[in-house]
């Protein structure tokens, strides 16, 4: 599967699509802050959703705008690409914001780091590797990157069987435990780390 990569001088391309799915920029132009509010505060399911995420339900629509003025930043100075994921006109609940998708870029190290949330709906979709497809595609044949990770927090098995997943189809690799990763309100979690290399990633879709 190739994902179609709108042509631009841009470094981010504003749209991804793949068999299923639409990804377009996390952006006010294609989201209300109010829809978004709703989605990450009170949508069923989203303590569930956000449990082993580095952020909590927003407290108010204040909150949600700035988020998205902060997307509109990262994605000028070329750190951060957010895509809002969206099923395409054959899938249920076609046009249907599903969550959000990244690829963080850090130039100094050439690795992209990928990230992304599904509402409770959307899960058990695929959608994640899918998704992933998308953005490494992106990160090697765009971006030029050596190297793409993605970090699950530990106790998280959902994400890990979907992380394991994909990482093995594009070959790459799991790294090891992260210990003291980060901070989870007063508590301080293990994490795990997966890496594909561009090399791998060409050796793997070369054989597909």
């Amino acid at each position: 599967m190739h994902a179609t990569l709108e042509a631009t001088d841009r470094p981010f391309p504003e749209t991804l699509r793949t068999d299923r799915l639409l990804l377009e920029q996390a952006c006010r132009q294609n989201v209300s802050a109010f829809e978004f509010y709703r989605i990450r505060a009170s949508d069923d399911g989203i303590d569930e959703v956000a449990e082993y995420l580095p952020w909590e339900p927003d407290d108010s629509p204040r909150e949600t705008a700035d988020r998205l003025d902060r997307f509109g930043r990262e994605w000028k100075n070329g750190t951060v690409a957010r895509y809002f994921v969206r099923p395409r006109a054959d899938e249920p609940d076609a046009g249907t914001l599903a969550g959000v998708a990244k690829l963080e870029v850090d130039r100094v190290r050439e690795t992209g780091s990928l990230g992304i949330w599904l509402r409770k709906r959307f899960w058990g979709r695929g959608y994640a590797g899918e998704r992933a497809g998308a953005l490494l595609e992106m990160a090697f044949d765009r971006l030029d990157l050596e190297i793409v990770e993605v970090v699950h927090q530990n106790g998280n098995d959902r994400s890990r069987r979907a992380i394991e997943r994909y990482v093995e189809s594009y070959g790459g690799e799991y790294q090891g435990r992260l210990r003291n990763w980060r901070t989870d309100g007063d508590d301080v979690v293990d994490a795990h780390r997966y890496t594909i290399t561009a090399a791998e990633y060409d050796d793997a879709v070369d054989g597909q």
